[in-house]
C-alpha cells in the first residue's frame, strides 16, 4: 500500500519544483505509472482477501477497486484541466496541481484507512483541497456559495459521526474495521441505539447524498472546474457509498423504523431526481442530478444488506465514477468552446465535431446501462435483490430506468442533433488529448465487460 501512497505524495512537491517546460508531461507520466502500478492489487491471495500491507492501511476487495479508480482519474484530471490552466499564471498552476496531488493522497489513505477514527480524519481532510479547488478555481461567481453549501452539509453531518465513534472506542476499546467485520456487535433494541444508528449513517448519506440531502452537489458540480466535477463524481460520492458498507456491521440488527423511511427516500429519488434532469437546462447540472439518481440506487442496496445487493452496489459505484467523469469531461469540452452550458443555446455539435458525437452517443448508452456494459450488471444485481426484498420496487426501479435512457438520449439529441447555430461554424477542431481522457475512461469499462467479478467487492 506505501509503495502507492509514497509516490502520490511525493507529486505534491513536485508539482510545486519542477521545470515549468516538463511539468504537465512528468505528472501525468508519473501518476499513470503510480495508476497502472495499483492495479497489482486485484491480487487477493488470503482466504479473508484482507491484505495488511501496513500496520494502519489494509486493502481488500471492496476498498482495492475505489483505490484504483482514484488513482486512474488523477491523470485524466490533469489531462483534462490542461486548457483550462492555459491562461493562469505559473503559480496558480502549480498551487492547483498540487491541491489535485494532496486529494489524491488523502482519498488513497481514506480508502484504505483500516480503523473507523483514522478513516474518519481523513473522509474529513478531503474535503479541504475539494473546497480550495472549487472556490478558488470554479468558472462562476455563485462558486463561494457552492463551497460554503459543499462545507455546510458535510460538516453538519460528520459531527454525529464522529460522537458515535468515540462512543464505539470506549464501549468495545477498538475501532478496527477486521474485528468489527469478524465479532459483529449487536445494537440493544432502545432509543439511544436508534439515535446511534441514525448518527453513524448521516454524514455517508449525505455524501452519497440521499435524496433530500442532495441541495449541495449541483451546485457544488456546477460552479467546480472541470478536475473538481471529476472527482467529485467519481471518488467523493464513493466515500459515503464505502463509509456505509464499512460501518454497516457494526450497526446490527437494523431498526426497521428508520430503515423503511430510508429505503422509501432512496428509491423516490430515483424517480424525482431522474425526472428532474428531463426539465434540466443546464448541462452540468443534468449530470450531477444523473448522480444522484444512480447514487439512490446504490444506498437502497447498502441498506437492503444482502451479498446480491452490496455486489450490486460495488460494481455500480465503479462503473458509475468511470461513467460520470467521462460525461464531465463531454461536458467541458463544449463548455471550452462554446462557453455555455444551456443545452438550448448549443444544437448540432455533431457537424462541428463529429468524432466527439461517438464519445457522447457511447458514454450516454454505458450511463443508461446498455447491455453487456458493467453499469447493466450493477442495477441489474441491485433491481433483483429489492425485487426479492419487497415486489412492488420493480414499479419504482423499472419507470427509474424508463426515465435514466429518456434523459441520456434527451441530453445526447439535444447536444448533437439538429441544425448548428451560425456563432459556432468556426469552432476549434478536438484534440487528441481531449480523445486520449475519454479512451482512458471507455477502456476500463469496456475491459471490466470481460471480467466483472474483479469489481464486485466480497461478497460474490
Amino acid at each position: 500500500m506505501l509503495k502507492i501512497i509514497i509516490p502520490t505524495a511525493f507529486m505534491i512537491p513536485s508539482a510545486l519544483l519542477l521545470n515549468p517546460k516538463i511539468l504537465f508531461p512528468t505528472l501525468v507520466g508519473c501518476s499513470m505509472l503510480i495508476s497502472l502500478y495499483s492495479l497489482s492489487l486485484f491480487n487477493h491471495p488470503l482466504t479473508l482477501k484482507i491484505i495488511n500491507s501496513s500496520f494502519h492501511f489494509t486493502t481488500d476487495p471492496i476498498s482495492a477497486p475505489l483505490i484504483i479508480l482514484s488513482c486512474w482519474l488523477l491523470p485524466l484530471m490533469v489531462l483534462a484541466s490542461q486548457n483550462h490552466l492555459k491562461t493562469e499564471p505559473l503559480n496558480r498552476k502549480r498551487m492547483f496541481l498540487m491541491m489535485l496531488m494532496v486529494l489524491q493522497t488523502t482519498l488513497i489513505m481514506t480508502f484504505a484507512a483500516s480503523e473507523f477514527i483514522m478513516f474518519y480524519v481523513l473522509f474529513e481532510t478531503t474535503l479541504i483541497p475539494t473546497l480550495v479547488i472549487i472556490t478558488r478555481w470554479g468558472n462562476q461567481a455563485e462558486r463561494l456559495n457552492a463551497g460554503l453549501y459543499f462545507l455546510f452539509y458535510t460538516l453538519t453531518s460528520s459531527l454525529p459521526l464522529l460522537i458515535a465513534l468515540l462512543y464505539l472506542n470506549n464501549k468495545y476499546l477498538h475501532t478496527s474495521m477486521e474485528l468489527f467485520f469478524l465479532k459483529q456487535p449487536e445494537l440493544p433494541p432502545t432509543n439511544s441505539s436508534l439515535m446511534f444508528w441514525l448518527a453513524s449513517l448521516l454524514a455517508f448519506m449525505v455524501k452519497l447524498p440521499l435524496y433530500g440531502l442532495h441541495l449541495w452537489l449541483p451546485k457544488a458540480h456546477v460552479e467546480a472546474p472541470i478536475a473538481g466535477s471529476m472527482v467529485l463524481a467519481a471518488i467523493l460520492l464513493k466515500l459515503g457509498g464505502y463509509g456505509l458498507i464499512r460501518i454497516s456491521p457494526v450497526l446490527n440488527p437494523h431498526p426497521p423504523t428508520l430503515v423503511f423511511p430510508i429505503m422509501i427516500l432512496a428509491l423516490w429519488g430515483v424517480l424525482m431526481t431522474s425526472s428532474i434532469c428531463l426539465r434540466q437546462t443546464d448541462l452540468k447540472a443534468l449530470i450531477a442530478y444523473s448522480s444522484v439518481s444512480h447514487m439512490g440506487l446504490v444506498t437502497a442496496a447498502i441498506i437492503l444488506q444482502t451479498p446480491w445487493a452490496l455486489t450490486g452496489a460495488v460494481t455500480l459505484m465503479v462503473a458509475h465514477g468511470l461513467t460520470s467523469s467521462a460525461l464531465f469531461t463531454l461536458a467541458n469540452t463544449n463548455y471550452e468552446r462554446t462557453h455555455t452550458r444551456t443545452l438550448l443555446l448549443v444544437r448540432g455539435l455533431q457537424l462541428a465535431l463529429p468524432l466527439m458525437s461517438t464519445w457522447w452517443l457511447l458514454i450516454n448508452l454505458t450511463n443508461m446501462a446498455m447491455p453487456p456494459s458493467i453499469n447493466l450488471v450493477g442495477e441489474l444485481l441491485i433491481i433483483a435483490a429489492l425485487f426479492n426484498w419487497s415486489s412492488p420496487t420493480i414499479l419504482i426501479t423499472g419507470v427509474g430506468t424508463l426515465i435514466t435512457a429518456t434523459y441520456s438520449l434527451f441530453m445526447y439529441l439535444t447536444t448533437q442533433r439538429g441544425a448548428l447555430s451560425t456563432q459556432y461554424h468556426l469552432l476549434p477542431p478536438s484534440h487528441t488529448r481531449e480523445h486520449l481522457t475519454l479512451i482512458l475512461h471507455l477502456l476500463p469499462l469496456g475491459l471490466l465487460m470481460l471480467k466483472p467479478t474483479l469489481v464486485s467487492g466480497l461478497f460474490a
